[in-house]
């Protein structure tokens, strides 16, 4: 049997309606991939967007530039999310050119993959001071920066809103991944007890768990017929994902329309967190 043929990548179907219109979001990670598509998706929404890059600082103004063309502002902001001093000089940046954060989109993170008995001490710290611990700098100043602002219930029902990005590893364990699959565990509990804490000040987190989404960082799972064949039977839907569909879920999560969704991790994995390998009793 022949190898399936891989689908172009999808385009929207789904309109962006203009729902953040007068909101800044912040999205960390956001000069490639999943955090450029959610940059462009909220954009359309109506909000001014903050970019922030690790490094490419090229990739980053391209971001900022596809932004302004769709007729919102967006600003390029470097900042390593790991390092507290930075974050701390990201958040003054944007307030003082956008004057707020309503919407913060943690979307920074990365891999440094090994056998456990291989890992080095340096990859374990990188990958949980980016995915984890930047998460939690960047929640923390958002949400100093949402108690003092407070609500503008014209612009939005609620004080602020954080959506944290995780991953289907959160569930599921990952051999020869084992920082990576910590470092997402540790979102998923993170942005819990943060929708406990903050809830009563209106303030609402969540996250979203992509499963295989076409980007860079895993090209080799998708980029031949064969390896998309196998990636195939890890996807009950039958098709890899897009940056796209992660953006129109973090428009949604982002506006007043999920005001009452909360401590929330939301799966866009086309059904790899059903376990399709007992599909047939296993």
């Amino acid at each position: 049997m022949s190898a399936p043929e891989m689908p172009a990548a999808r385009l929207p179907t789904v309109p962006y309606y203009p729902v953040l219109t007068g909101q800044v979001a912040l999205v960390t990670g956001a000069s490639s991939g999943i955090g450029r598509a959610t940059a462009l998706g909220l954009a359309r929404a109506g909000a001014v967007v903050a970019v922030n890059y690790g490094s490419d600082a090229k990739a980053a103004a391209e971001v900022v530039a596809e932004i302004e063309a769709v007729g919102s502002r967006a600003l390029a902001v470097r900042a390593d999310v790991s390092r507290e001093d930075e974050v701390l000089a990201m958040f003054r940046s944007v307030v003082e050119t956008f004057g707020t954060v309503h919407v913060l989109v943690s979307n920074a993170g990365l891999q440094r993959d090994a056998p456990i008995a291989e890992m080095s001490l340096a990859d374990w710290n990188t990958v949980i001071g980016v995915n984890l611990t930047g998460q939690f700098l960047c929640a923390r100043e958002a949400v100093r920066e949402f108690r003092r602002r407070g609500i503008q219930p014209d612009l939005s029902v609620a004080a602020g809103k954080i959506i944290c990005m995780s991953s289907v590893h959160e569930v599921i364990p990952w051999a020869g991944h084992a920082n990576y699959a910590a470092s997402k565990g540790g979102v998923s509990l993170l942005m819990k007890t943060l929708a406990q804490e903050l809830a009563p000040e209106r303030i609402r987190v969540n996250a979203i768990a992509p499963g295989a989404i076409r980007t860079p960082i895993n090209r080799a799972a998708w980029d031949t017929p064969e390896a998309y064949g196998r990636l195939l039977h890890l996807l009950p839907y039958r098709r890899i994902g897009e940056p796209d569909d992660i953006a129109q879920a973090a428009v949604w999560l982002a506006s007043d329309a999920s005001d009452y969704v909360t401590g929330a991790t939301l799966f866009v994995d086309g059904g790899m967190t059903l376990y399709p390998g007992f599909e047939d009793n296993g």
